[in-house]
Protein backbone atom coordinates (compact mmCIF):
# COMPACT_ATOMS: atom_id res chain seq x y z
CA UNK A 1 0.00 0.00 0.00
CA UNK A 2 2.91 2.47 0.74
CA UNK A 3 4.45 1.70 -2.66
CA UNK A 4 1.03 2.31 -4.15
CA UNK A 5 0.39 5.93 -2.13
CA UNK A 6 4.21 6.41 -3.46
CA UNK A 7 3.23 6.29 -7.14
CA UNK A 8 -0.15 8.12 -7.34
CA UNK A 9 1.65 10.70 -5.36
CA UNK A 10 4.67 10.76 -7.86
CA UNK A 11 2.26 10.84 -10.76
CA UNK A 12 0.84 13.67 -8.95
CA UNK A 13 3.40 15.60 -8.90
CA UNK A 14 4.54 15.13 -11.99
CA UNK A 15 0.92 16.48 -13.48
CA UNK A 16 1.62 19.40 -11.51
CA UNK A 17 5.02 20.00 -12.62
CA UNK A 18 4.13 19.89 -16.11
CA UNK A 19 1.44 22.43 -15.87
CA UNK A 20 3.90 24.84 -14.45
CA UNK A 21 2.95 24.75 -10.78
CA UNK A 22 5.33 25.25 -7.52
CA UNK A 23 6.10 22.41 -4.90
CA UNK A 24 3.93 24.79 -2.34
CA UNK A 25 0.90 24.49 -4.60
CA UNK A 26 1.54 20.16 -4.49
CA UNK A 27 1.89 20.53 -0.66
CA UNK A 28 -1.39 22.52 -0.64
CA UNK A 29 -2.94 20.03 -2.78
CA UNK A 30 -1.79 16.64 -1.10
CA UNK A 31 -2.88 17.69 2.13
CA UNK A 32 -5.89 19.01 1.63
CA UNK A 33 -8.53 16.76 3.27
CA UNK A 34 -10.98 16.21 0.66
CA UNK A 35 -8.54 15.00 -1.84
CA UNK A 36 -8.03 11.46 -2.22
CA UNK A 37 -5.14 11.57 -3.96
CA UNK A 38 -3.41 12.37 -1.05
CA UNK A 39 -3.92 10.27 0.98
CA UNK A 40 -0.54 8.79 1.19
CA UNK A 41 1.14 12.26 2.43
CA UNK A 42 -1.40 13.26 4.95
CA UNK A 43 -0.74 9.94 6.33
CA UNK A 44 2.64 10.55 6.53
CA UNK A 45 1.79 13.39 8.47
CA UNK A 46 -0.15 11.95 10.70
CA UNK A 47 2.90 9.37 11.91
CA UNK A 48 5.57 11.55 11.63
CA UNK A 49 4.39 15.24 11.84
CA UNK A 50 4.05 17.98 9.29
CA UNK A 51 7.69 18.66 9.09
CA UNK A 52 8.60 15.26 7.80
CA UNK A 53 5.62 14.95 5.16
CA UNK A 54 6.76 18.74 3.52
CA UNK A 55 10.56 16.71 3.41
CA UNK A 56 9.14 13.74 1.74
CA UNK A 57 6.54 16.33 -0.58
CA UNK A 58 10.00 17.88 -1.59
CA UNK A 59 12.14 14.85 -2.45
CA UNK A 60 8.94 13.41 -4.75
CA UNK A 61 8.51 17.29 -6.50
CA UNK A 62 12.47 17.04 -7.26
CA UNK A 63 11.80 13.65 -8.65
CA UNK A 64 9.14 14.87 -10.48
CA UNK A 65 10.89 18.13 -12.10
CA UNK A 66 13.67 16.27 -12.85
CA UNK A 67 11.68 13.62 -14.88
CA UNK A 68 9.34 15.99 -16.74
CA UNK A 69 12.19 17.83 -17.93
CA UNK A 70 13.63 15.23 -19.59
CA UNK A 71 10.82 14.13 -21.39
CA UNK A 72 8.73 15.43 -24.41
CA UNK A 73 5.52 16.10 -24.43
CA UNK A 74 3.92 14.38 -27.05
CA UNK A 75 0.97 15.78 -28.99
CA UNK A 76 -0.42 13.33 -31.83
CA UNK A 77 1.43 10.36 -33.66
CA UNK A 78 3.04 12.71 -36.36
CA UNK A 79 4.75 14.54 -33.52
CA UNK A 80 6.14 11.39 -31.75
CA UNK A 81 7.37 10.10 -35.03
CA UNK A 82 9.24 13.34 -35.59
CA UNK A 83 10.69 13.23 -31.95
CA UNK A 84 12.07 9.03 -32.89
CA UNK A 85 13.07 10.56 -36.20
CA UNK A 86 15.39 13.49 -34.40
CA UNK A 87 16.36 10.92 -31.90
CA UNK A 88 17.68 8.27 -34.83
CA UNK A 89 20.03 11.04 -36.14
CA UNK A 90 21.19 12.43 -32.95
CA UNK A 91 22.07 8.42 -32.37
CA UNK A 92 23.53 8.44 -36.19
CA UNK A 93 25.83 11.51 -35.43
CA UNK A 94 26.88 10.29 -31.77
CA UNK A 95 30.61 8.64 -30.90
CA UNK A 96 30.05 4.62 -29.91
CA UNK A 97 33.65 4.03 -29.50
CA UNK A 98 35.00 1.34 -28.19
CA UNK A 99 33.60 -1.91 -28.42
CA UNK A 100 31.24 -1.60 -25.41
CA UNK A 101 29.91 1.56 -27.30
CA UNK A 102 29.18 -0.37 -30.49
CA UNK A 103 27.36 -3.03 -28.80
CA UNK A 104 25.50 0.00 -26.67
CA UNK A 105 24.71 1.28 -30.51
CA UNK A 106 23.20 -2.39 -31.30
CA UNK A 107 20.91 -2.12 -28.28
CA UNK A 108 19.93 1.21 -28.51
CA UNK A 109 18.62 0.75 -32.24
CA UNK A 110 17.21 -2.36 -31.17
CA UNK A 111 15.29 -0.22 -28.79
CA UNK A 112 14.68 2.41 -31.19
CA UNK A 113 12.61 -0.37 -33.22
CA UNK A 114 10.40 -1.52 -31.10
CA UNK A 115 9.76 2.37 -30.17
CA UNK A 116 8.73 2.74 -33.67
CA UNK A 117 6.88 -0.11 -33.75
CA UNK A 118 5.19 1.44 -30.51
CA UNK A 119 4.92 4.78 -31.79
CA UNK A 120 6.76 6.82 -29.11
CA UNK A 121 9.40 6.64 -26.59
CA UNK A 122 7.18 4.85 -24.29
CA UNK A 123 7.89 1.29 -25.23
CA UNK A 124 7.61 -2.29 -23.79
CA UNK A 125 10.34 -4.97 -24.34
CA UNK A 126 11.68 -7.76 -22.35
CA UNK A 127 15.59 -8.15 -21.95
CA UNK A 128 15.58 -11.66 -23.85
CA UNK A 129 13.41 -10.05 -26.76
CA UNK A 130 16.31 -7.20 -26.54
CA UNK A 131 19.16 -9.71 -26.84
CA UNK A 132 18.10 -11.17 -29.56
CA UNK A 133 16.88 -8.18 -31.78
CA UNK A 134 20.26 -6.69 -30.84
CA UNK A 135 22.09 -10.16 -31.48
CA UNK A 136 24.16 -10.03 -28.01
CA UNK A 137 23.89 -11.83 -24.85
CA UNK A 138 21.79 -11.01 -21.93
CA UNK A 139 24.99 -11.05 -19.89
CA UNK A 140 26.64 -8.37 -22.34
CA UNK A 141 23.40 -6.80 -22.42
CA UNK A 142 23.02 -5.95 -18.85
CA UNK A 143 26.38 -4.41 -18.59
CA UNK A 144 25.15 -2.26 -21.47
CA UNK A 145 22.17 -1.02 -19.57
CA UNK A 146 24.08 -0.60 -16.26
CA UNK A 147 27.37 1.21 -17.55
CA UNK A 148 26.30 2.91 -20.35
CA UNK A 149 22.60 3.79 -21.29
CA UNK A 150 21.46 4.00 -18.49
CA UNK A 151 24.21 6.29 -17.16
CA UNK A 152 24.45 8.38 -19.89
CA UNK A 153 20.63 8.96 -20.05
CA UNK A 154 19.89 6.75 -23.32
CA UNK A 155 17.21 4.97 -21.45
CA UNK A 156 14.74 4.70 -18.71
CA UNK A 157 13.15 1.43 -17.51
CA UNK A 158 10.04 3.24 -15.66
CA UNK A 159 8.90 -0.71 -14.73
CA UNK A 160 10.14 -3.80 -14.49
CA UNK A 161 8.42 -6.86 -16.16
CA UNK A 162 6.86 -9.54 -14.51
CA UNK A 163 4.94 -12.54 -16.04
CA UNK A 164 4.43 -12.17 -19.20
CA UNK A 165 4.75 -8.15 -19.62
CA UNK A 166 7.49 -6.94 -20.84
CA UNK A 167 9.34 -3.96 -18.80
CA UNK A 168 8.44 -0.14 -19.70
CA UNK A 169 11.19 1.57 -21.36
CA UNK A 170 11.32 5.68 -22.35
CA UNK A 171 13.88 6.32 -25.07
CA UNK A 172 15.97 9.89 -24.27
CA UNK A 173 18.08 12.03 -26.29
CA UNK A 174 21.41 11.39 -23.69
CA UNK A 175 23.00 13.78 -21.93
CA UNK A 176 24.95 16.59 -23.86
CA UNK A 177 28.11 16.56 -21.80
CA UNK A 178 27.94 12.95 -21.44
CA UNK A 179 27.19 11.64 -25.08
CA UNK A 180 30.33 10.34 -26.00
CA UNK A 181 31.62 6.49 -25.06
CA UNK A 182 35.17 6.59 -23.43
CA UNK A 183 37.42 4.04 -24.32
CA UNK A 184 39.46 2.21 -21.91
CA UNK A 185 42.51 4.59 -21.26
CA UNK A 186 44.97 1.59 -22.75
CA UNK A 187 43.06 2.30 -25.88
CA UNK A 188 41.91 5.87 -25.22
CA UNK A 189 45.38 7.21 -26.65
CA UNK A 190 46.47 6.74 -30.34
CA UNK A 191 48.78 3.56 -30.85
CA UNK A 192 50.64 5.75 -33.84
CA UNK A 193 52.94 7.63 -31.29
CA UNK A 194 55.64 6.35 -28.66
CA UNK A 195 54.99 6.79 -25.01
CA UNK A 196 57.67 9.39 -25.02
CA UNK A 197 57.66 13.00 -22.99
CA UNK A 198 60.40 14.08 -25.23
CA UNK A 199 58.55 13.18 -28.59
CA UNK A 200 55.04 14.64 -26.95
CA UNK A 201 52.68 12.12 -26.34
CA UNK A 202 49.08 12.36 -28.47
CA UNK A 203 47.17 13.21 -25.84
CA UNK A 204 43.49 13.67 -28.26
CA UNK A 205 41.27 10.69 -28.71
CA UNK A 206 42.23 8.85 -32.08
CA UNK A 207 38.70 8.91 -33.21
CA UNK A 208 36.71 12.16 -34.30
CA UNK A 209 34.38 13.79 -32.23
CA UNK A 210 31.46 13.53 -35.03
CA UNK A 211 29.93 10.32 -36.61
CA UNK A 212 27.97 9.81 -39.51
CA UNK A 213 26.00 6.11 -39.63
CA UNK A 214 23.15 4.74 -41.27
CA UNK A 215 21.39 3.05 -38.13
CA UNK A 216 18.53 1.86 -39.97
CA UNK A 217 20.89 -0.78 -41.67
CA UNK A 218 22.52 -1.63 -38.16
CA UNK A 219 19.39 -2.44 -36.92
CA UNK A 220 18.37 -4.61 -39.67
CA UNK A 221 21.41 -6.35 -39.96
CA UNK A 222 22.83 -6.64 -36.34
CA UNK A 223 20.99 -9.88 -35.81
CA UNK A 224 22.66 -12.06 -38.19
CA UNK A 225 25.22 -14.74 -36.90
CA UNK A 226 27.53 -12.87 -39.09
CA UNK A 227 28.05 -10.23 -36.57
CA UNK A 228 28.09 -12.35 -33.71
CA UNK A 229 31.51 -11.41 -31.59
CA UNK A 230 33.75 -13.99 -32.65
CA UNK A 231 32.93 -13.34 -36.28
CA UNK A 232 32.64 -10.06 -38.46
CA UNK A 233 31.97 -7.76 -34.90
CA UNK A 234 30.34 -4.91 -34.36
CA UNK A 235 33.11 -2.69 -35.82
CA UNK A 236 32.42 -3.89 -39.45
CA UNK A 237 28.86 -3.60 -38.65
CA UNK A 238 29.30 -0.02 -38.15
CA UNK A 239 32.07 0.85 -40.74
CA UNK A 240 28.50 -0.77 -43.18
CA UNK A 241 26.41 1.20 -41.70
CA UNK A 242 29.66 4.54 -42.10
CA UNK A 243 29.82 3.55 -45.81
CA UNK A 244 26.57 3.04 -46.70
CA UNK A 245 25.34 6.68 -45.10
CA UNK A 246 28.10 7.68 -47.20
CA UNK A 247 30.39 5.74 -49.93
CA UNK A 248 34.27 5.81 -51.02
CA UNK A 249 35.77 7.14 -47.85
CA UNK A 250 39.24 7.36 -46.96
CA UNK A 251 40.60 5.42 -43.72
CA UNK A 252 40.97 9.08 -42.22
CA UNK A 253 37.15 9.54 -43.14
CA UNK A 254 35.82 6.30 -41.66
CA UNK A 255 38.24 6.79 -38.48
CA UNK A 256 35.88 10.08 -37.72
CA UNK A 257 32.36 8.12 -38.95
CA UNK A 258 32.69 5.37 -37.92
CA UNK A 259 34.40 6.02 -33.82
CA UNK A 260 36.38 2.97 -34.73
CA UNK A 261 40.49 3.52 -33.63
CA UNK A 262 42.73 3.32 -36.90
CA UNK A 263 43.95 -0.34 -36.18
CA UNK A 264 40.63 -1.64 -35.32
CA UNK A 265 39.60 -0.09 -38.43
CA UNK A 266 42.17 -1.92 -40.55
CA UNK A 267 41.43 -4.96 -39.19
CA UNK A 268 38.10 -4.85 -40.38
CA UNK A 269 38.10 -3.89 -43.01
CA UNK A 270 40.65 -6.60 -44.20
CA UNK A 271 37.91 -8.80 -42.60
CA UNK A 272 35.06 -7.47 -45.15
CA UNK A 273 37.47 -7.01 -47.87
CA UNK A 274 38.44 -11.13 -47.86
CA UNK A 275 34.45 -11.60 -48.43
CA UNK A 276 34.77 -9.46 -50.83
CA UNK A 277 32.22 -7.15 -49.85
CA UNK A 278 34.45 -3.95 -49.73
CA UNK A 279 36.48 -2.70 -52.03
CA UNK A 280 39.76 -0.61 -51.75
CA UNK A 281 40.61 1.76 -54.93
CA UNK A 282 43.30 4.01 -54.04
CA UNK A 283 42.73 5.30 -51.20
CA UNK A 284 39.10 5.14 -50.69
CA UNK A 285 36.83 2.29 -49.73
CA UNK A 286 33.08 1.50 -51.18
CA UNK A 287 30.82 -1.06 -50.85
CA UNK A 288 30.14 -3.66 -52.80
CA UNK A 289 26.77 -3.79 -55.35
CA UNK A 290 25.39 -6.33 -52.89
CA UNK A 291 26.76 -6.04 -49.44
CA UNK A 292 23.57 -5.49 -47.44
CA UNK A 293 22.44 -9.10 -48.68
CA UNK A 294 25.70 -10.47 -47.30
CA UNK A 295 27.37 -11.11 -50.99
CA UNK A 296 30.38 -9.97 -51.95
CA UNK A 297 32.43 -10.12 -55.93
CA UNK A 298 35.43 -9.55 -57.19
CA UNK A 299 36.35 -6.62 -59.11
CA UNK A 300 38.05 -6.15 -61.90
CA UNK A 301 41.86 -5.96 -61.29
CA UNK A 302 41.73 -7.13 -58.02
CA UNK A 303 44.65 -9.18 -56.84
CA UNK A 304 43.91 -13.02 -56.28
CA UNK A 305 44.69 -13.16 -52.92
CA UNK A 306 43.08 -9.97 -52.08
CA UNK A 307 39.82 -12.67 -52.35
CA UNK A 308 39.76 -15.21 -50.89
CA UNK A 309 36.13 -16.30 -51.22
CA UNK A 310 33.63 -13.82 -51.80
CA UNK A 311 30.51 -14.36 -49.23
CA UNK A 312 27.27 -15.53 -50.84
CA UNK A 313 24.99 -14.50 -48.05
CA UNK A 314 25.24 -14.13 -44.13
CA UNK A 315 24.81 -17.20 -43.39
CA UNK A 316 27.76 -18.59 -45.39
CA UNK A 317 29.76 -15.88 -43.55
CA UNK A 318 28.38 -17.48 -40.23
CA UNK A 319 29.50 -20.71 -41.34
CA UNK A 320 32.89 -19.51 -42.50
CA UNK A 321 33.83 -17.94 -39.47
CA UNK A 322 31.75 -21.09 -37.13
CA UNK A 323 29.50 -18.63 -35.48
CA UNK A 324 26.55 -20.11 -37.72
CA UNK A 325 23.36 -21.05 -35.35
CA UNK A 326 24.02 -18.56 -32.53
CA UNK A 327 21.34 -16.70 -32.75
CA UNK A 328 19.38 -19.96 -32.94
CA UNK A 329 20.81 -21.32 -30.27
CA UNK A 330 20.18 -18.12 -27.98
CA UNK A 331 16.31 -18.40 -29.31
CA UNK A 332 16.31 -21.74 -27.69
CA UNK A 333 18.13 -20.92 -24.67
CA UNK A 334 15.65 -17.99 -24.40
CA UNK A 335 12.53 -20.34 -25.17
CA UNK A 336 13.05 -22.84 -22.07
CA UNK A 337 13.82 -19.92 -19.67
CA UNK A 338 10.16 -18.35 -20.63
CA UNK A 339 8.68 -22.18 -20.09
CA UNK A 340 10.53 -22.64 -17.25
CA UNK A 341 9.75 -19.52 -15.79
CA UNK A 342 6.08 -19.89 -16.25
CA UNK A 343 5.84 -23.06 -14.91
CA UNK A 344 7.42 -21.80 -11.86
CA UNK A 345 4.96 -19.09 -11.87
CA UNK A 346 1.83 -22.01 -12.29
CA UNK A 347 3.59 -23.46 -9.67
CA UNK A 348 3.68 -20.69 -6.79
CA UNK A 349 -0.43 -19.94 -8.30
CA UNK A 350 -1.25 -23.20 -7.12
CA UNK A 351 -0.10 -22.49 -3.42
CA UNK A 352 -3.45 -21.87 -1.32
CA UNK A 353 -4.09 -18.36 -0.52
CA UNK A 354 -2.35 -15.98 1.86
CA UNK A 355 -4.24 -17.53 5.30
CA UNK A 356 -6.52 -14.64 6.97
CA UNK A 357 -6.04 -14.64 10.49
CA UNK A 358 -8.21 -12.36 13.38
CA UNK A 359 -6.21 -11.28 16.95
CA UNK A 360 -8.41 -11.83 19.97
CA UNK A 361 -6.85 -11.50 22.94
CA UNK A 362 -3.44 -10.71 21.49
CA UNK A 363 -3.31 -14.14 19.66
CA UNK A 364 -3.92 -14.60 16.05
CA UNK A 365 -6.64 -17.06 15.42
CA UNK A 366 -6.25 -18.68 10.90
CA UNK A 367 -9.89 -18.14 9.56
CA UNK A 368 -9.92 -21.46 7.47
CA UNK A 369 -10.34 -21.03 4.04
CA UNK A 370 -13.66 -22.05 2.62
CA UNK A 371 -13.47 -25.18 0.75
CA UNK A 372 -16.19 -26.11 -1.17
CA UNK A 373 -14.84 -29.68 -2.72
CA UNK A 374 -16.79 -31.92 -0.67
CA UNK A 375 -15.86 -35.47 -2.23
CA UNK A 376 -18.96 -37.93 -3.00
CA UNK A 377 -19.19 -41.16 -1.17
CA UNK A 378 -18.63 -42.80 -4.80
CA UNK A 379 -15.71 -41.22 -5.08
CA UNK A 380 -13.86 -42.59 -2.04
CA UNK A 381 -11.11 -45.17 -2.12
CA UNK A 382 -8.54 -46.69 0.63
CA UNK A 383 -6.25 -45.20 2.10
CA UNK A 384 -7.63 -41.80 1.46
CA UNK A 385 -6.92 -41.65 -2.17
CA UNK A 386 -9.67 -40.29 -4.58
CA UNK A 387 -11.11 -42.10 -7.48
CA UNK A 388 -11.41 -40.61 -10.67
CA UNK A 389 -14.67 -40.75 -12.30
CA UNK A 390 -13.89 -40.81 -15.74
CA UNK A 391 -11.48 -43.61 -15.72
CA UNK A 392 -12.62 -45.03 -12.54
CA UNK A 393 -9.07 -45.25 -11.02
CA UNK A 394 -7.36 -43.36 -8.64
CA UNK A 395 -6.22 -40.09 -9.01
CA UNK A 396 -2.39 -39.98 -7.65
CA UNK A 397 -2.34 -36.51 -6.71
CA UNK A 398 -5.50 -35.48 -4.62
CA UNK A 399 -6.14 -36.47 -1.05
CA UNK A 400 -9.20 -36.93 0.90
CA UNK A 401 -9.15 -34.83 4.49
CA UNK A 402 -10.63 -36.12 7.30
CA UNK A 403 -13.24 -33.61 7.04
CA UNK A 404 -14.26 -35.44 3.47
CA UNK A 405 -12.53 -32.62 1.43
CA UNK A 406 -9.96 -32.76 -1.18
CA UNK A 407 -6.53 -31.52 -1.02
CA UNK A 408 -4.26 -31.36 -3.73
CA UNK A 409 -0.76 -32.71 -3.26
CA UNK A 410 1.85 -30.82 -6.41
CA UNK A 411 5.29 -30.45 -6.06
CA UNK A 412 5.32 -26.92 -4.75
CA UNK A 413 4.14 -27.88 -1.41
CA UNK A 414 6.25 -28.06 1.39
CA UNK A 415 4.41 -30.36 3.29
CA UNK A 416 3.01 -33.68 3.38
CA UNK A 417 -0.66 -34.33 3.09
CA UNK A 418 -0.58 -35.52 6.78
CA UNK A 419 0.80 -32.56 7.62
CA UNK A 420 -1.78 -30.38 5.58
CA UNK A 421 -4.73 -32.17 6.62
CA UNK A 422 -3.37 -31.96 10.88
CA UNK A 423 -3.07 -27.88 10.00
CA UNK A 424 -6.32 -27.37 8.27
CA UNK A 425 -7.66 -29.85 10.99
CA UNK A 426 -5.96 -27.48 14.14
CA UNK A 427 -7.42 -24.08 12.15
CA UNK A 428 -10.66 -24.99 11.60
CA UNK A 429 -11.04 -26.40 15.59
CA UNK A 430 -9.46 -23.01 16.54
CA UNK A 431 -11.79 -21.12 14.76
CA UNK A 432 -14.86 -23.14 15.73
CA UNK A 433 -13.95 -22.66 19.41
CA UNK A 434 -13.39 -18.93 18.85
CA UNK A 435 -16.10 -18.07 17.42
Amino acid sequence: MAEHGHRVTAAIACHVARAGGTVDQLAQLLLHPEHEGGWHARSVALRSGQSRALAYIGRVWASASASVSSTTMLESRRHAYEVLAALRDRIETTPWCGERGRTALRVLRAHLNFAEIAGGPLHHASERQTAEEAGISRTTLRVVYETVLKPRGWLRRLRVGHGREGSSWYLAEGSADRHSIPAPQSRFRTTQYPPDLALEEWFTPETGTTADLDSTVIGRMMGHDAFARRSLGSAALVIIGALHARDAQTVAELVGSSSVSRATLYRALRRLADHGLVHHNGETWTLAPHALEGFGDRPPGAVAEEISEPARGWEAVATRHGTAGVASRRKAVHAAERAAYQRALERLWEHRSKAVVIVRDGRQVVVPAPRPDEVPTSWHAPDGRVLDPVTGSAAPDWRIATDGRLILITPADQRSYDELAAAHAEARSEWESTA
